[in-house]
């Protein structure tokens, strides 16, 4: 198949060219009149299996032939030579023994790092113990390193590193990692083919050699008498001279051809040496020699001066480029969106590559408005598909007392309850179920809570359904530290019970469709390797229970466009289409910053022989010049993302100050027309996501309906919602609405003025008067009604703070008058508008004279003199009751003050003034009011005057609030 040489053979495939297509093709060419078994005696290795698939499926679709052998890489140990090798340690038991050993240490030392960090530290453990094995470097190499002119943080990492050593061990090579285990297996086959080198063609095609044991067989595969390497996206067009200069990781790995001349170096070769595997033309040969230019190294940028007067054709290479730089991440999303459209449309492939997952999501959302679903590659994570979001709401309960949103969040999921045939009746008591507990509660449902509400409606089969759930979910807060073993078949049995539903088998839906298949996969490999878990908590438990589902990708399109992909950088190495879109360049995004690694820095890996962090950035680097060549390119990037201006992509700025350079090659007016195609997708993006500007359907709302349909009866505090925000009485009192309570009870601020109500009502009731009895009654009150233990510290030290403050207060006011009435009740009629005036007093006290003080309390500031005088009524309207004879306990009698005690954190108290304008004329002014809201034609105005602007209303959404503002006049609308 080859000609005999001397030197070792490498072949090279330009960017631009289908690689997998090209490479069939030279095969085919090269295979042309071998008898048919020869042919089938080729072995042909890739480095990943979606090219290997498409290799398979190009040959498939030719001729009728006996195939070469194709295979990956990783396939070598699998062979019969190799079968003495003890088996790889599944990665996750690795990782699982490394979290054991990263738990102990941190219990020893937990200044180390906070517990919850155990498996992503085990993680990141393990992938420098991999990659140690595949580079070949032993532990004793990294205690070597000197370390004397860096931080102390090389100590605490040490102690981390000092972990894995074990690992390396003659024991463990009876039980090695796969990287170990794949060196072991290339470094076997490298001495076999050594001393008899095999008399059949092996290829290896398409890899980059950027690690280390691949690196070591394909310097073997090439020095074989009938070996040979093909290299993707190799560049023909870079001198020699910036060839030679590629010979320093540290300031040249982030090159894309970087892998590839410490490739031909390790094998005696120069560039000239490197053959064209085949004829197949690019899609641009100019377009290949700019960017070459464009991306050389920076210490040889000055050949731009001198390279570039020899580009004569910079139009030509740019014809078919746009550029797209949109002023935010949506409208990228909506230009790129138009134009798969417009392929769709015209019969194109077009892929979409790009590692911002954000933005292909935001294209995703975009195209659904056409209704077309791109082909993603990429997929979705485990834990965000419906299996995992499931099986992740269920451990989150260990250890945790129950509450009514995660019983709600669970018994709501469409995979609960999908076993059993009346899922409209689980459907129906769930609903039924959550009015209660928003209405009721308790936060925290028991088992005992569950069937009480079961038993006080019909017998229709709730009481054992709760009686279900209570057994189910019942005492999971006492669950704490297990095995991991017993953590996961706990786990599973109440997920697959609840998935089932009672006295039904199995899992219901749980593990159907792609997500809950790989899902089982997911939950089946950790109960294998179980053993080696350990003991662990159940925040431990969940910790690593999500790690583990992050690691798997879910693809599950429904109806996939077949020309319109969403490509990752691993999969466009491999596949080709009409049209390419680089989105999301921008520097940070593509490429992307290398992750901090927590154990070594560049220079240390260096020393070691580790890889160094720009090796993602040269392999970004590489896929970027691949791409760029197709057909038809858009380049695209935003110039601000949520947070802040971006900085464009290196690469883009590079080839952007290139062009504008080469001012006599037309470089300019180039970059020029790349910029005016681009802007013409972009002004169409822009005029589909501006909204019209439209006449609103309804202005302010001022509805009046029927006078006999309005309210009758409203207590004080609701006579300032009736000044401030009318059309809320309307829709509370004439609509019957009432704003849904919240699923999670939360100690908010009404629950905290009700429970210092209760304290101040226990307090007077007592006869206490001093600071420790008034705390000692919080204590008790709080411990009852707020069962959130936090809440309860905050609101016990927030009443502390201002204790001394309110008994001081309290002395002054018994001095003067005596606590007789709590929480009273009273009432007033207007006879002549039959409407009817309740309230609800916190509080009043007598003085010897006979006269009335009312006391309210308040856990925010108190309303102030002027506000009580236009607005909030409420004291006014209570005196003014007091003085009629509203309460009957307590008679009418003389006010001689209002107060409102503020205790919130600048305690105070605010007098209501009684005198200006005088309760009789607040009497007058209140019987005014109704007397208007009880005219026919009188409206119910939204927002009428509202005590700040930003503050919004329960109904506001019901009154179109922002289609209209405070500055329009209300437009009265009669209701039937």
């Amino acid at each position: 198949m080859f000609d005999p040489c001397e030197k070792a053979r490498i072949f090279g495939l330009p960017p631009g060219a289908d690689f997998a297509k090209a490479l069939v093709h030279g095969l085919l060419d090269r295979t042309q009149g071998m008898p048919p078994e020869n042919v089938a005696r080729v072995e042909v290795f890739v480095n990943t299996r979606r090219m290997q698939r498409r290799v398979r499926d190009l040959f498939d679709s030719g001729p009728a032939l006996l195939l070469p052998r194709l295979r990956l890489v990783t396939d070598l140990g699998q062979d019969a030579a190799m079968a003495d090798l003890p088996p790889a340690v599944p990665p996750l038991r690795r990782r699982l023994e490394l979290s054991q050993l990263v738990a102990q240490l941190l219990k020893q030392q937990p200044d180390l790092a906070p517990r919850s960090a155990v498996f992503d530290l085990a993680d990141s453990l393990a992938a420098l113990m991999d990659e140690m094995q595949g580079e070949g470097v032993s532990p004793e190499k990294i205690a070597e390193l000197d370390v004397t002119d860096q931080s102390g943080h090389w100590e605490r990492a040490l102690k981390f590193v000092s972990l894995i050593q074990r690992f390396f061990q003659d024991e463990f090579e009876k039980a090695p990692d796969s990287e170990a285990r794949q060196r072991m297996v290339i470094e076997r086959l490298v001495s076999r083919w050594a001393d008899s080198p095999p008399d059949h063609p092996v290829i290896v095609a398409g890899s980059t050699g950027s690690r280390g044991a691949t690196h070591l067989l394909m310097q073997a595969v090439a020095r074989l008498p009938q070996g040979a390497l093909v290299l993707p996206g190799f560049d023909f067009d870079m001198p020699a001279s910036v060839w030679t200069s590629l010979d320093n990781a540290l300031t040249t790995e982030d090159h894309p051809q970087y892998r590839f001349a410490k490739l031909m170096n390790s094998l005696d070769l120069g560039p000239g040496d490197v053959l064209k595997w085949s004829d197949t033309p690019v899609p641009s040969p100019p377009r290949n020699r700019l960017v070459s230019l464009a991306l050389r190294p920076a210490p040889v940028t000055d050949q731009w001066m001198t390279e570039g007067r020899t580009l004569t054709d910079v139009g030509k290479s740019t014809e078919s480029i746009s550029l797209i730089e949109a002023p935010s991440s949506r409208l990228e999303a909506v230009a790129i969106a138009l134009r798969l459209r417009k392929a769709a449309e015209d019969g194109e492939t077009a892929a979409l590559i790009s590692p911002d997952r954000q933005l292909t999501r935001q294209v995703t959302a975009a195209l659904d408005q056409w209704r077309i679903e791109p082909d993603d590659s990429a997929g979705r994570p485990l834990h965000l598909s419906a299996p995992g979001r499931f099986l992740r709401h269920v451990s989150n309960l260990f250890g945790q007392k129950l509450t009514s949103e995660s019983l709600l969040t669970l018994l709501k999921h469409p995979l609960s309850y999908t076993g059993a045939e009346n899922r409209g009746l689980h459907l129906l008591w769930t609903r039924e179920l959550e009015l209660s507990l928003r209405r009721y509660g308790p936060p925290f449902p028991t088992p005992a809570d569950l069937t009480g509400w079961a038993e006080l409606r019909a017998d229709d089969g709730r009481l054992d359904w709760t009686k279900w759930l209570g057994e189910m979910l019942g005492g999971l807060e006492q669950v704490s530290e297990r095995p991991l073993s017993d953590h996961l078949r706990h786990h599973l049995q109440i997920a697959e019970q609840l998935a089932a539903g009672p006295v039904v088998e199995g899992a219901g839906t749980l593990w159907d469709k792609p997500a809950g298949k790989a899902a089982l996969a997911a939950v089946q490999e950790l109960e294998r390797e179980a053993s080696a878990g350990g003991i662990l908590s159940p925040a431990d438990y969940n910790a690593l229970f999500l790690a583990i589902l992050k690691r798997v990708e879910v693809r599950d399109p429904s109806r996939p466009h077949s020309n319109i992909m969403i490509w990752g950088t691993l999969e466009a190495r491999v596949q080709g289409a009409d049209l390419v879109i680089l989105g999301g360049l921008n520097d940070g995004v593509w490429p992307e910053q290398p992750a901090p690694d927590p154990w070594l820095n560049r220079k240390m890996r260096q020393d070691a022989g580790l890889l160094l962090p720009e090796r993602r950035i040269g392999l970004s680097a590489h896929d970027f010049q691949q791409a760029i060549a197709a057909k038809e390119v858009w380049l695209t990037r935003a110039i601000r993302d949520a947070e802040a201006e971006t900085v464009p992509s290196r690469w883009v700025n590079r080839l952007v100050n290139l062009l504008n350079g080469l001012t006599e090659q037309g470089g300019k007016e180039a970059y020029s027309d790349m910029e005016q195609r681009g802007q013409f997708w972009l002004d169409m993006a822009e005029a589909l996501s501006t909204p019209k500007v439209s006449v609103p359907a309804e202005n302010r709302p001022s509805p009046y309906p029927p006078t006999n349909q309005r309210p009758r009866k409203l207590s004080v505090t609701r006579i300032k919602t009736l000044i401030r925000d009318p059309y809320a009485v309307y829709a509370q009192y004439v609509l019957r609405l009432k704003p849904l309570d919240p699923i999670k009870q939360t100690p908010d601020a009404p629950l905290r003025g009700t429970v210092l109500h209760k304290v101040m009502e226990q307090f007077l009731s007592k006869s206490a008067s001093t600071r420790e009895e008034l705390l000692h009654i919080a204590d008790q009150v709080l411990l009852e009604d707020a069962p959130w233990p936090a809440a309860r510290r905050i609101w016990w030290a927030k009443l502390a703070r201002v204790a001394d403050w309110f008994i001081a207060g309290e002395q002054a006011r018994r001095a003067i008058s005596t606590p007789i009435k709590t929480e009273l009740l009273g009432s007033v009629s207007l006879a002549e508008q039959g409407f009817t005036l309740t309230a609800k007093a916190d509080r009043f006290d007598r003085a010897a004279d006979g006269s009335v003080y009312i006391i309210d309390y308040k856990t925010g500031a108190p309303p102030s003199a002027e506000e009580q005088t236009y607005f909030d009524k409420q004291l006014l309207l209570e005196a003014a009751m007091v003085e009629r004879g509203g309460f009957s306990e307590i008679g009418s009698a003389h006010v001689a003050g209002a107060t409102y005690i503020g205790l919130g954190s600048s305690p105070k108290e605010v007098h209501a003034p009684l005198d200006d304008p005088g309760l009789d004329q607040v009497w007058q002014e209140f019987d005014a009011l109704i007397r208007a809201y009880s005219g026919p034609k009188q409206g119910y105005t939204s927002r009428r005057a509202m005590a700040k602007m930003r503050f919004g209303g329960d109904f506001d959404h019901l009154a179109r609030f922002g289609e209209w503002d405070e500055t329009q006049e209300p437009a009265p609308k009669e209701m039937p």
